[in-house]
């Protein structure tokens, strides 16, 4: 299939991220010669250099005139981080709700096209036509405020997009989950179910965050004479607001510790949360109070290098130092690959004295924020999809929901991968075609292919180091002066140094010595040779470079 223009009789469903792995969402929606944008996130590595990582939008950067906007379900990063990075490629209109719109325009108002950046708010429970598409916002429950599902209707019938979501009937912050207007259009008919397929493996349900609050309250309550610092994600304000209000039942003013939690409780009070609460001390006062007349609220949940725990643990941030007097609370879960980072920063914390209370150690403190099977088989029930369409997983995520799907009575279900190109029937939903995905990183001030060769070169000289050499050549092709040699990641240095470099410039004046027919080809003589001696002396071929100079 070369034409990846739908037409009038099409309703397709594209992701170009987050199926088969969780984060980067980035879902297409093509319907009547037109595209429609469901989020735009990004993931976080570090990987040689490159810490933030994007789905690669080519495709629809070559079809962007077909664009008609990016509509965002949710304000979290894996949904909405990749738009500072990639909305110059595209230049669509972004349609959300008032908390989500706000905190893209904190994202977009530090770059110089900004300004150029339409965001169009939605009311919650709000629709609006986008193109050829009718969109319906329908409020859900999450861990951050004003989650969505998207019904896109179509002349052809109707996805039910979830975004993120989960069945909390007391979320603490923000409206409970619409299961009337879920109910509703489940009654009217719904083509295809698209679906978050995160704790698929988890019985029975999430849980509350009323929950959660009740045993914030008890834990620091029992502190007595201790300094409480909770870790949490930033965009959890519905724990935010738990830590700041237990805080006061007991007496303790509240330090927010982040650049990441001041912008998120600025955008909640800016949308109408967290308006009734006492005011924050700063850092440097925090720490001339008695221990327990404080509460810390800190990022850093995940290990993340440079967010405030790491360096509060670390003994770097310039404020905040910790001991044996202080108890940290880890209210949060283990994302996924992040186990060693998490691992680092809780022993550092140990090492300092502090006592740490994860989920592990009192489950009350934290609850997830995706659905678990029970949470999955009520959606079925209210919406009653013809078509299953598992997306935010890992495939085997994705596999066990649509195996859960089909045991509850879903007639069809389709498992797609980056670049499956779906078509949305209730008859005969398939994969047609797939198209080219691929990752970008953010690389200094530019977004690079992952993949690429320079990528692949970093990663070489990352994990065999460099050998780069300089030759002068006189007229007659002899050496003018000894070969400047750089070893680079390829020695402990002291005698081994001394003895490899010896053996590169023996090789060097045998190559020139044993005649050569051109300087191309003397180079690659040159270069073969260092990487013989590189291997015999470490093990290993060492990318090398040569540089050679005719007087």
């Amino acid at each position: 299939m070369t034409n990846h223009i739908p037409g009038k009789n099409d309703f397709w469903f594209l992701p170009l991220g987050g199926s088969g792995e969780i984060g980067m969402n980035l879902n297409l929606y093509g319907h009547d010669g037109q595209w429609l944008m469901v989020d735009l996130g990004v993931t976080f590595g570090d990987r040689l250099g490159v810490d933030v990582i994007t789905p690669d939008p080519e495709f629809i950067v070559q079809n962007k005139d077909r664009l008609v906007g990016l509509v965002l379900t949710h304000a979290h990063e894996d949904h909405v981080g990749a738009i500072p990075y990639l909305w110059p490629l595209l230049r669509c209109p972004i349609y959300a709700t008032k908390f989500t719109a706000e905190i893209v325009r904190q994202k977009v108002k530090e770059f110089p096209w900004g300004k150029d950046v339409k965001i169009i708010e939605v009311p919650l429970s709000g629709e609006l036509k986008v193109g050829k598409f009718l969109v319906e916002y329908i409020t859900l429950t999450h861990s951050i405020p004003e989650p969505n599902a998207l019904a896109i209707a179509t002349s052809l019938g109707t996805v039910m997009h979830t975004g993120d979501w989960k069945i909390d009937p007391a979320p603490m912050l923000g409206e409970a989950t619409d299961s009337e207007r879920l109910k509703d259009w489940g009654d009217q008919g719904i083509l295809a179910l698209v679906c978050d397929s995160t704790n698929v493996f988890n019985k029975g349900v999430a849980g509350s965050e009323e929950t959660v609050r009740h045993e914030i309250f008890a834990q620091v309550a029992a502190q007595k004479g201790k300094r409480v610092i909770i870790a949490c994600f930033a965009s959890n304000l519905a724990r935010v607001e738990t830590a700041i209000l237990a805080a006061k039942a007991c007496g303790r003013k509240v330090c927010l510790v982040g650049r990441s939690l001041h912008k998120m409780v600025d955008a909640a009070q800016k949308s109408g949360y967290l308006k009734d609460i006492p005011a924050f001390i700063d850092e440097d006062t925090a720490m001339r109070l008695p221990p327990d007349d404080v509460l810390i609220l800190s990022t850093g949940s995940q290990g993340e290098p440079r967010a405030a725990l790491s360096r509060i643990a670390g003994d770097s941030h310039p404020f905040i130092k910790l001991d044996h007097r202080d108890v940290v609370f880890f209210s949060s879960r283990v994302i996924p690959g992040n186990e060693r980072s998490i691992n680092l920063l809780q022993n550092n914390l140990v090492r300092k004295g502090v006592h740490i209370i994860t989920s592990h150690d009192d489950e009350g403190i934290h609850v997830s924020g995706h659905p678990a099977r029970d949470e999955l088989m009520q959606m079925y029930e209210w919406v009653k999809p013809q078509v299953l369409i598992p997306v935010h997983g890992e495939l085997r995520h994705m596999t066990e929901q649509a195996e859960l799907g089909l045991s509850c009575g879903i007639p069809k279900a389709v498992i797609p991968e980056n670049g499956s190109l779906i078509r949305l029937d209730a008859e005969n939903p398939a994969i047609m075609d797939y198209v080219p995905v691929g990752r970008l990183g953010y690389d200094g001030s530019r977004m690079v292919p992952l993949f690429g060769p320079m990528m692949g070169e970093r990663a070489k000289l990352a994990t065999s180091g460099a050998v780069f050499v300089s030759v002068v050549l006189d007229r007659s092709g002899d050496l003018e002066c000894e070969p400047r040699l750089s070893l680079i990641g390829i020695t402990v240095g002291g005698e081994e140094q001394e003895q490899l470099e010896r053996d590169i410039i023996r090789a060097v004046r045998n190559c020139i010595h044993n005649g050569y027919r051109d300087l191309e080809t003397l180079k690659e003589e040159i270069r073969v040779h260092i990487r013989r001696v590189t291997n015999n002396w470490i093990g290993k071929k060492a990318p090398t470079e040569i540089h050679i100079i005719q007087v």
